[in-house]
């Protein structure tokens, strides 16, 4: 009897003991994903720190010297707000509660998200120049961290990642775009940067939504019923895969495609990237974000229109710095090259997105109408995109004077009897033809809407007159309106007109 009281009282104390350290293991205070050794933090403004740690415990920060103390709510949750800075570091963060955490090497600089699908994931390591790249990637005051791809309709505090120096051994799996535009930025301002990146390849727009927005708007409402639809059929779905996996098994066959867990986690269903890759994000302390997405979105440019500048506005109003600057990469050229002029859902998407720069201000469009390949929808060159992508940030968000930092676009037109004269805005230097003398890519139609290719000439230094003997009394006007246009108009600087057309005729996008 002895030995058995004795047996309960050890196990009842190793219950007791264990209930201990689970409870002083739940009331460490933490920190998201986001916050590291190594991170940049945004220089000259207030920049939040967030946590958690046990009810109403009291938590105490030090970041280069100065402290700071507040207590967690009943939730566990605790936030402080760090002093503004300049450019500059290492500092040293330090974080006590119950236990005490310690970051080393913290910068202080500029700040930068990195989002879109495949072609802002894309890798330096398969890029142009890929060994010359990763061998010159001696950076170690440029700072790089990676948000996994992660499908969710649960909005996730952290995740899986580290912020790292920027070396040969770090940036080969880096965006492409995030680390050349970073680059641009450091070399030109001479401060330390961190980027972002949390692409995901083939996300569409809406996935990167709070749900709540597209679900209380009846624009959205063919988009969300048939997401609806998917959602409530899935169990029924799911058994009728797992029976076909089954049979598979059994004749010896491998399992088949069409999993539905690729709808309900992957990069479609409105709000997974928002919950799964965004929200973890959500609140540290940026200076503007970067852009490349589109072609998952192309056959649907009219709804494009709302929803681009929905999800740009979104994300401002939740971060909660203001209008911060959003610059994005317009569709490059892609697919085979037609040889007469037609209707294009590429060509229209590149258009929604122009669109968006009335929408909302510190915006900007990198236009690479002659960076994309035709056989392939991930053009190497990401090189050249980043530095476009750099002028806009380092004119219109750092006031660096003497760069140009937009390409020319249609501004107004005038009929004049059979001629139509064009005038455009940032022609930075006048116009240079690319290749030859001549203009290509502009196309012209009378009432009957039918385009036939124009003759286009210079006729100042930022007008052109467009004409065709077969239409002697135009309407409209396009230029670059194709899926992979062949055209070759730029300004002096080197870059390239944009796609437009004057008119707003109906095309082919639909908005479901």
């Amino acid at each position: 009897m002895g030995h058995s009281i004795r047996t309960a009282g050890c196990l009842l104390l190793g219950f007791f003991a264990a209930f201990t350290c689970d409870a002083i293991a739940q009331a460490e205070v933490t920190l998201p994903a986001i916050f590291s050794e190594h991170m940049v933090l945004q220089r000259d403004q207030q920049n939040k720190l967030w946590g958690r740690a046990a009810a109403g415990e009291s938590v105490t920060v030090d970041f280069a010297g100065a402290k700071q103390t507040t207590k967690a709510d009943g939730a566990g949750n605790w936030s402080v707000m760090l002093a503004a800075h300049p450019a500059g570091g290492p500092h040293k963060l330090t974080i006590e509660a119950s236990n005490k955490i310690a970051f080393q090497e913290i910068l202080v600089g500029e700040v930068w998200i990195c989002s879109g699908q495949s072609n802002m994931q894309w890798s330096v390591a398969i890029s142009d120049d890929p060994d010359l790249e990763i061998a010159t990637a001696k950076y170690p005051n440029i700072r790089l961290i990676t948000v996994p791809n992660v499908g969710t309709q649960e909005p996730q505090w952290t995740f899986n990642g580290a912020w790292q120096p920027c070396s040969p051994q770090t940036v080969a799996g880096f965006s492409a775009v995030g680390y050349f535009f970073g680059r641009q930025l450091h070399e030109t301002l001479d401060v330390p940067v961190g980027l972002i990146n949390n692409a995901w390849g083939g996300s569409a727009c809406e996935a990167w939504i709070r749900r709540d927005l597209l679900a209380s708007n009846d624009f959205y409402k063919p988009l969300m019923n048939r997401w609806e639809s998917i959602e409530g059929n899935y169990e029924t779905d799911l058994a009728v895969w797992q029976e076909k996996a089954a049979e598979a098994k059994a004749a010896g066959k491998p399992a088949p495609g069409g999993h539905p867990d690729g709808n309900m986690k992957g990069n479609h269903r409105p709000a997974n990237i928002y919950n799964g890759a965004l929200k973890p994000t959500i609140g540290y302390g940026i200076r503007g974000a970067i852009w490349y997405q589109g072609e998952s979105n192309a056959g649907r440019a009219l709804q494009y229109r709302e929803m681009f500048p929905l999800m740009i506005q979104s994300w401002r109003d939740e971060w909660g710095q203001g209008e911060f600057p959003f610059y994005w990469v317009q569709l490059a050229d892609f697919m085979e090259e037609k040889p007469t002029p037609g209707e294009s859902a590429w060509a229209e998407l590149r258009e929604a997105q122009t669109m968006t720069l009335s929408r909302l201000p510190h915006t900007g469009q990198a236009v690479i109408i002659d960076i994309g390949e035709g056989k392939d929808i991930h053009p190497r060159n990401k090189q050249g995109v980043a530095k476009r992508l750099a002028r806009l940030a380092l004119v219109d968000t750092y006031k660096v004077a003497g760069i140009a930092p937009r390409s020319p676009s249609y501004e107004s037109m005038a009929i004049e009897g059979n001629k139509v004269i064009l005038t455009f805005k940032d022609v930075t230097g006048g116009w240079r033809p690319f290749d030859v003398n001549e203009l290509h890519g502009f196309t012209i139609a009378g009432a009957d809407k039918k385009f036939v290719k124009a003759t286009a000439k210079i006729i100042d230094g930022n007008k052109v007159e467009v004409s065709s003997p077969d239409v002697p009394e135009p309407k409209s006007v396009r230029y670059a309106w194709a899926d992979n246009p062949v055209c070759n108009v730029f300004s002096q600087i080197g870059l390239p007109l944009t796609p437009f057309r004057t008119d707003d005729w109906p095309g082919v996008s639909v908005g479901n």
